[in-house]
């Protein structure tokens, strides 16, 4: 159970879970607290078990060892109707109409054909994309296909919607709508949790995360709490070179020209002011910034994990381009 959030509180709840594939350990004990109405993201590279573990949530494989709790049930699929679910390997039959595409994936979750029809224009409609209804899937763009099963996703009203890597693929403007769309299920109460290699999406939108990395979780809580394991840095600027004030500042200080560099002390931003103005400094500028989640990242997972990030970030971007150009 969560430390500080009620487990009748937590979409998801899941403790020691290992997952191995022939000998590989892919995932190895992920605990993760996923509260209700959160925004929650799982930050990590490619094979960093993000995939499996998600899959292992929703009851798609079994874990080999560990407890999971998905809406309150132990067996994921006995809410599956309850649950919305983007996998990160897409695809729908291309002969389809959009809206009867979005129709099906509906019936698939209980929903009445009829109603779904209804619901799948709508949703169309809603989103820019009534022109696209009666097209088939073969005739839409890869974007537009996409954004036709995202909304199958979603058809049929659900608690928990879970995406992998749901920004893959997509451009700026159709990364922004969905980012703007997963913001208005949460405000809506729906529980979504997506898993991502770029920081960038988590930093925005996370309530909550989780960083994987070769199958460990070495952080799981709020964006701010990993953000605060480092101490905010400053930027300093001052007419005088030398001085008393000088004894205020760190010793591994970084000089860079008119500027030095350096951790804000334990004491706080105050004394260090005090110290300055005593010490003659001549402040021409000072100021603190907090540090972001890459930082975080790499303190918490090692600078091979973020390098792997960005590899994995940087070779989706490469993905997407050679597609744009194709088409």
């Amino acid at each position: 159970m969560s430390d500080n959030v009620p487990s009748a509180e937590l979409a998801i709840e899941a403790r020691g879970l290992v997952k191995r594939f022939d000998g590989f350990t892919a995932v190895d004990g992920v605990d993760i607290s996923v509260p209700r109405g959160s925004i929650y993201g799982i930050l990590g590279p490619n094979g960093a078990g993000k995939t499996t573990t998600l899959r292992m949530l929703l009851g798609i494989i079994d874990p080999d060892s560990g407890y999971r709790r998905v809406l309150g049930h132990e067996r994921p699929t006995e809410v599956a109707r309850r649950i919305g679910y983007l996998p990160e390997e897409r695809g729908l039959y291309p002969a389809m109409k959009a809206s009867e595409a979005i129709a099906f994936l509906a019936a698939l979750r209980g929903v009445p054909l009829k109603e779904g029809r209804r619901r799948g224009r709508d949703l169309l409609e809603q989103h820019g994309l009534g022109y696209a209804a009666d097209r088939q899937i073969r005739q839409l763009s890869k974007g537009m296909a996409q954004q036709v099963q995202l909304l199958g996703t979603l058809v049929h009203e659900p608690d928990l919607v879970v995406f992998d890597e749901p920004f893959s693929g997509l451009d700026a403007l159709n990364q922004g709508k969905l980012e703007r769309m997963i913001r208005s299920l949460a405000e809506r109460g729906t529980t979504v949790i997506f898993s991502t290699h770029v920081i960038a999406h988590a930093e925005r939108l996370c309530d909550q995360i989780a960083i994987i990395a070769g199958g460990k979780v070495p952080f799981a809580g709020p964006v701010d709490a990993a953000r605060d394991r480092l101490r905010p840095q400053v930027r300093l600027e001052t007419r005088a070179q030398d001085g008393p004030w000088r004894a205020a500042i760190p010793a591994d200080a970084r000089h860079e020209g008119r500027f030095w560099f350096f951790t804000l002390p334990e004491s706080g931003v105050e004394p260090l002011l005090r110290a300055l103005i005593e010490g003659d400094a001549g402040i021409l500028s000072l100021s603190i910034e907090r540090p972001g989640l890459h930082d975080a990242f790499v303190s918490i997972a090692g600078e091979a994990a973020a390098r792997a990030l960005e590899e994995s970030a940087q070779e989706a971007a490469e993905r997407a381009t050679e597609k744009k150009g194709r088409r």
